[in-house]
């Protein structure tokens, strides 16, 4: 992949790893809390977007299903999300920057296998995680909590971009 588009996959471990740092510091009670029009409570979310995530990459990387992975209801610690956040973002910018075909994997979709190119797995990432960090820092906003600023001037201005 092209160098210029590197900085989207940094910026998107980033902005996981800023959003689950503001979450471990919340109350059972907004970690339980949820918003009309989201995924769900802040802990399913975290959980959804982690999971998802790594299981993108193993796709991309043709290792099929991930070891041990992540179950919505059941939420192992902000330790283990962020090691696992870390862990498969680095694998999407080391895939980012090595990947130049675009091949298939065949994908389940509702019992219909479908060749899925790897360019839909990128997307996905990115896509996927914006929205559902989005959906976390909606549900903070209703609860009075001052979301953390995601965007990509943070992320550059905050200087680790560099």
């Amino acid at each position: 992949m092209n160098e210029v588009f590197l900085d989207i996959y940094k910026h998107h471990l980033w902005a996981n790893q800023q959003l689950l740092y503001v979450c471990e510091s919340l109350s059972d009670e907004v970690l339980d809390a949820a918003a009309q029009g989201t995924y769900g409570t802040v802990r399913d979310t975290l959980v959804h977007l982690v999971a998802s995530e790594a299981s993108y990459v193993k796709r991309i990387s043709k290792r099929g299903e991930p070891e041990n992975p992540l179950r919505e209801g059941t939420f192992l610690g902000f330790a283990e999300l962020k090691q696992r956040a870390q862990a498969s973002g680095q694998e999407l910018i080391a895939l980012a920057a090595t990947t130049t075909a675009n091949e298939t994997v065949p994908v389940d979709f509702f019992g219909q296998m479908i060749d899925t190119p790897f360019s839909v797995f990128f997307a996905q990432a990115i896509n996927h995680g914006t929205e559902h960090r989005s959906h976390v820092c909606t549900i903070l906003t209703q609860n009075g909590i001052e979301p953390p600023n995601l965007d990509v001037w943070e992320y550059v201005w905050s200087g680790v971009r560099r």
